[in-house]
Order: C-alpha cells, then sequence, then structure tokens
C-alpha cells in the first residue's frame, strides 16, 4: 500500500517499499526511485536489489543512497543532489519511514540554497521534523 507524500513537484516520499508501489510510482510519473534505506535493515522488506529490478521492469531508474543509523555525510548530500539533477522527472525517495528520505532531501536543498524556514515547512506538510538537523540546515543555506 502506497504512502507517498510530496515535498514538491519533483520530490516524493515514503516509507519501505513494497514490490508493487513501483508501478503506482510509475504511474504518478515518478522517473527516479532513491534508495536511503541499507540493505539488511530489515531482512524482511524487500532489498536493495529486488527494488531496482523492480524500477528497471517499470522503466524507471535507480538510485542507492543508504544512510545507516550514523547519521548523514556531505558524500550523501551530494549524492542526494546528483539525483535530482540527473532526474529526467520527479523522484521517489525512500526509507524506513520517509523521515531519512526526507532529511536527506533536506539537506540538499539547503545546500542548493532553499530557504530554511520553507525547507521545514514543506517537510512538516508531508509529516517530517526536520528539527534534529535544522541546525546542519541552516549551516547548509549559509555557505
Amino acid at each position: 500500500m502506497s504512502d507517498f507524500r510530496r515535498l514538491n513537484e519533483n520530490v516524493l516520499v515514503s516509507p519501505q517499499l513494497a514490490l508493487e508501489d513501483i508501478a503506482a510510482a510509475a504511474a504518478l510519473g515518478v522517473s527516479t526511485i532513491v534508495n536511503n534505506r541499507p540493505d539488511g535493515e530489515e531482512p524482511s522488506a524487500p532489498q536493495g536489489d529486488a527494488i531496482a529490478a523492480a524500477a528497471a521492469a517499470a522503466g524507471l531508474n535507480y538510485v542507492a543512497i543508504p544512510v545507516g543509523h550514523s547519521g548523514f555525510s556531505e558524500p550523501q548530500v551530494d549524492a542526494m543532489i546528483a539525483a535530482l539533477e540527473q532526474a529526467e522527472g520527479p523522484i521517489l525517495a525512500y526509507c524506513r519511514s520517509g523521515t531519512r528520505s526526507t532529511l536527506l532531501w533536506a539537506l540538499a536543498s539547503a545546500r542548493q540554497g532553499d530557504d530554511p524556514d520553507t525547507i521545514a515547512r514543506t517537510a512538516a506538510q508531508a509529516g517530517y521534523d526536520v528539527g534534529p538537523i535544522r541546525s546542519l540546515i541552516d549551516m547548509l543555506a549559509a555557505r
């Protein structure tokens, strides 16, 4: 059952995808699936290779940018920016709950110069709180 939450016209986030969610994403015009969940985090969930194969079968691109519980790194933020820039349509990023995907999007958006207050409001409207990384968002936006 899909729980896609729109952050903006080009980014949706979601909790863990089921294989049938890939077709639903394609029907919404998603062009790229971004996996922010490390393989093995939940062994019973579809792993990256299964999601990648389903995405390919649906004609979608697939990018893995795993974010573990140790937090975010600059290469992950750079990879998210690259995924956003290279996508030929909306992306759907997912993790266990959608939180890590939202936070990574927020960091990438700040790094690209988006307003931190707008980022926080956008995330909140989708049901996510960027409070835990707000100082990082402010720092990246100030660069």
